[in-house]
């Protein structure tokens, strides 16, 4: 769950809501502090603490923000919910311990978004219903069997997974003017970036799951791995091979490729074209 991309949302919206706590740095700097060192299940009292110390009665702005990101994790979780109740669909062992494992995370997500809506005077919104064959409610589109071919729950999972961590970095700049929240950011980004690893480990041990060449813990390129072209907007641009303004191919006389140099970043998407990738989830 993208934390620092809430703060950042609602900096956005209202540019003086540092000025409206307790100082700007110090009051982000106890909210990081908050963030490592007490259970996610007390969060949501502290930022419904600070929030109303900042805005009063009125924080219709921020539970607007956490009610978007509570959808965007229902989906998520949902998903899981969906594959590892499909009878015969995960294998027994460490897949299906890493899926009960990312399950459980976002399952965590949704509640402390809920509880923090409800610290803020808000009313969370209820659960969409999503159709996971990306068929815009019809329950048939391209991935139909989702939850009884292992190989396509793989693929989806891969490409929602893969488009987390974009979408958060999409974020990160707008977190360069506050060190405590950019640290924090990154960390959770981090955690995003190693369950997309995680799976596309999975599916480099199931030749018959992925489609060119074994899929790395990376992207290349703008390759999805993926058999429909629906997924390659969450893919698009990742085929940069500029950073900084500096072609990074063959640098300073280095064997560097273009597959090395486009595997050596992620790239950010932005909140629109998130957006247009979840809408043919949600009926």
């Amino acid at each position: 769950m993208n934390l620092n991309n809430i703060i950042t949302e609602i900096e956005k919206t209202d540019p003086e809501v540092y000025g409206r706590l307790s100082g700007r740095r110090q009051a982000m700097k106890n909210f990081a502090n908050l963030s490592g060192k007490i259970a996610l299940s007390s969060l949501p009292i502290a930022l419904g603490t600070m929030f109303q110390k900042a805005y009063g009665k009125s924080t219709d702005i921020i539970t607007d923000v956490l009610n978007f990101a509570l959808t965007l994790e229902y989906l998520e979780k949902e998903f899981y919910d969906d594959g590892l109740a499909s009878v015969g669909l995960i294998p027994a062992g460490a897949d299906r311990t890493a899926f009960e494992n990312i399950r459980l995370h976002e399952t965590e997500h949704v509640q402390f978004l809920r509880d923090t809506i409800v610290a803020l005077g808000g009313t969370p919104v209820m659960k969409p219903t999503f159709d996971f064959t990306a068929g815009n409610g019809s329950m048939t589109g391209p991935f139909t069997g989702v939850f009884s071919n292992y190989d396509l729950f793989l693929a989806v999972s891969q490409t929602l997974e893969d488009t987390g961590v974009r979408a958060y970095k999409g974020q990160a700049g707008n977190l360069i003017s506050s060190n405590e929240v950019l640290t924090a950011a990154l960390r959770i980004h981090s955690v995003e970036a190693r369950h997309a690893s995680h799976v596309r480990e999975i599916r480099s041990r199931k030749p018959s799951a992925f489609v060119v060449g074994i899929p790395d813990p990376w992207i290349t390129l703008n390759q999805s791995n993926v058999a429909s072209p629906l997924v390659q907007p969450n893919y698009n641009g990742e085929e940069l091979l500029t950073q900084a303004g500096v072609n990074i191919v063959g640098i300073n006389g280095f064997n560097i490729t273009a597959d090395d140099a486009s595997e050596a970043f992620d790239e950010p998407l932005t909140k629109e074209q998130i957006l247009a990738i979840v809408d043919p989830f949600i009926v």
